[in-house]
């Protein structure tokens, strides 16, 4: 997280307990290879982890956060002490009759700090700790208490079953997109709601026009032109767990690469700029910038993208979403970064997690770096 946004924002408490950004055209976009130097934000840590999967020598988390460091640091622990199926059951993606005796297991190997978080908020880990989280509670009061009202259960199980393409868009078109539906989500979805109940009202400075029509125009691509049934992030939207699908880093097949990987996972409470100024001999191969410039302004974006890339490698590459603010490189950044468009935007329609109106890969020239 960068200094401008933190000065504005609340960050005393967990705001984010799963990672809202898709693991996976992350990884494709930002090419992770052996020996490569990752810098990743933190937030819950469930990206910073899947890319210990593709085996970097370094990945460095930071965020400004302690409660979100605590989040990333009780996985690492899960993966250490746990196996697969319990680790599912801790982040709650499956049922499980008490996850305090998982938590006992993990909190031996945890930080004193992370220690400290958990053993204060043992209501967060009863009920799974993917659901700690301010936005995962804004997400539970629109399952809960407005959802409902639109559609009965057996058709939120419908949607959810997925189907060809053209299955989808008739079902969408004939039982799920009525004029309860849009009002509703407008509604729930709005700047001033979504600011109350979901992210900080800071995290809106820099927002123009309707905040609800453009979230609702990329629900409707995920649910019709994207699988439900293939969407992790919709299914915990609409569920409160993972239902058929899961997030890369909680998939099976990748949970022995994380772990045996897990010495290669450093997290720091600090901002991006302190981390620069403490390491002033790193370079980086790979950024996992997650949203964090559309919290700040054109110029401070501007100035620390400039900074990111005097850090970079040779061919490194940058990944980032906009959600509601246009952000991308700058015309006198135009030596250092090469924007990789058409590439993002192939990604950008296979994002499951849907909500972002733009994902930004930019590469650093090879003379560049």
């Amino acid at each position: 997280m960068s200094t401008e946004a933190a000065a504005r924002a609340d960050f005393s408490f967990v705001r984010y307990a799963l990672c809202w950004e898709d693991a996976d055209i992350l990884l494709e976009a930002l090419d992770v290879r052996e020996g490569d130097v990752c810098l990743s934000i933190a937030s819950a840590g469930d990206n910073s982890l899947s890319l210990l999967s593709r085996g970097p020598a370094r990945v460095i988390a930071v965020d400004m956060n302690p409660a979100q460091l605590a989040c990333l640091a009780l996985r690492v622990a899960a993966y250490r002490v746990l196996e697969h199926h319990e680790l599912l059951q801790l982040v709650g993606s499956r049922e499980c009759a008490d996850r305090e005796i998982l938590y006992r297991r993990c909190r031996g190997v945890l930080d004193r700090e992370a220690r400290n978080f958990w053993d204060a908020h043992p209501e967060l880990i009863r009920a799974g700790i993917g659901a700690a989280g301010k936005f995962e509670r804004y997400f539970a009061t629109f399952r809960n208490r407005v959802l409902p009202w639109i559609h009965p259960r057996r058709r939120v199980d419908r949607l959810l079953e997925g189907g060809t393409l053209e299955e989808r868009r008739r079902f969408y078109a004939r039982h799920w997109d009525n004029l309860r539906w849009r009002l509703l989500f407008r509604l729930f979805f709005s700047r001033f709601v979504m600011g109350r109940m979901g992210r900080d009202p800071a995290f809106f400075r820099y927002v123009e026009g309707s905040v609800a029509e453009r979230i609702l125009s990329r629900t409707r691509h995920a649910l019709t032109e994207l699988d439900p049934a293939a969407n992790p992030y919709l299914q915990w939207i609409l569920t409160g767990r993972h239902t058929t699908a899961l997030p890369h880093a909680l998939r099976e097949e990748n949970f022995d690469a994380i772990r045996n990987n897990l010495n290669r996972l450093e997290w720091h409470p600090m901002s991006i700029e302190e981390l620069l100024a403490a390491e002033p001999e790193l370079d980086f191969d790979c950024f996992n910038l997650s949203d964090i410039f559309e919290y700040m302004s054109d110029e401070s974006f501007h100035e620390l993208l400039a900074t990111l890339a005097g850090r970079a490698c040779n061919g490194a590459r940058f990944a980032y979403w906009n959600m509601l603010v246009p952000r991308s490189r700058p015309p006198e950044l135009a030596d250092l970064l090469t924007p990789r468009n058409g590439f993002a935007e192939q990604l950008h329609l296979q994002d499951k997690a849907f909500f972002y109106s733009r994902f930004v890969v930019e590469m650093v020239a090879a003379e560049a770096g």
